[in-house]
């Protein structure tokens, strides 16, 4: 899936993003100050980040947990906001967004304890979940962020420890390990046979 720019030729700010109406239902990215379509997600994407949605359901409480409905303002060149598939929120995260406009994460903010994102087919997608949104992810001091990749058939779990992250990556039957989720049970195949 390539990536679509609205409007190639306006730069936009943060606040101009988190105030635009298109009078559509298309979401979009804010890629260092311009307006990035996001595409439509495949079922098998889809249907992951449910399963984890739900595995996550079993430590967290359900408010704590947002399912592709929730955006974070990260650091770039220019303004940028990101539109991650699941996120685990901390207890004070919560309470910031509590009143809130937009179901929007500034800088302000507390970041989010966990981002995961499954990888979508083709080179720009994974230039974009593994390089740019590590970097992204990293730079807001997110305690975990899961890279879930059907097409590799393996899950990277980018620890953040000492001011940056250390990978772990997983693959077939190997039990994941979490520090954010205490006794996460799945095995990769586990994770990635529920799409299929």
């Amino acid at each position: 899936m390539t990536l679509a720019t609205a409007s190639p030729s306006i730069l936009m700010t943060i606040e101009e993003y988190l105030s635009y109406d298109d009078g559509t239902d298309d979401r979009y990215e804010l890629v260092n100050g311009e307006l990035v379509k996001a595409p439509t997600e495949s079922p098998l994407n889809c249907q992951i980040a449910k399963l984890l949605m739900f595995e996550f359901a079993k430590h967290f409480p359900m408010a704590l947990i947002c399912h592709k409905d929730i955006e974070i303002v990260v650091s770039g060149r220019r303004a940028k906001v990101r539109l991650p598939d699941l996120v685990v929120l901390s207890e004070d995260g919560l309470a910031a967004m509590t009143g809130q406009r937009s179901n929007t994460i500034t800088q302000e903010m507390p970041s989010p304890i966990l981002v995961a994102e499954v990888v979508s087919a083709g080179q720009e997608n994974r230039d974009r979940d593994y390089r740019y949104k590590r970097t992204e992810y990293a730079a807001r001091g997110i305690n975990e962020y899961w890279i879930i990749d059907p097409e590799m058939r393996q899950i990277t779990i980018c620890l953040w420890v000492d001011g940056q992250y250390e990978d772990k990556i997983y693959t077939g039957d190997m039990p994941i390990a979490s520090t954010v989720v205490d006794g996460f049970a799945l095995t990769v195949e586990q994770v990635l046979a529920f799409g299929q």
